[in-house]
């Protein structure tokens, strides 16, 4: 359930990320991609860091609010980086 939480917070995470920085931008199909990718690896990587308990602390309200965090923060990073490849492929 928790990978499935921090994979929805990275699609709305890269979503929303999309529209408030317009410059990466890149539609909502490839923000959702992007979004559920960085989602999947924010939360995995704030457990490898030793943020288990933010990001992967069960089902209680403090865990599943890291879980969003994680993976909305997660969403918008990957996004960040998709939009530099692309701008900088199409250059």
């Amino acid at each position: 359930m928790e990978l499935l939480i921090s994979l929805i917070s990275g699609a709305v995470g890269g979503n929303a990320a999309g529209k408030l920085v317009g410059k990466i931008d890149q539609g909502p199909l490839i923000n959702s991609i992007a979004g559920i990718v960085g989602g999947g690896l924010g939360g995995q990587v704030l457990s490898l860091i030793g943020a288990g308990g933010l990001a992967g602390g069960g089902m209680d309200i403090a865990g599943i609010i890291g879980q969003v965090a994680s993976g909305g923060v997660g969403g918008g990073v990957v996004l960040a980086i998709v939009s530099v490849v692309r701008n900088a492929l199409a250059k």
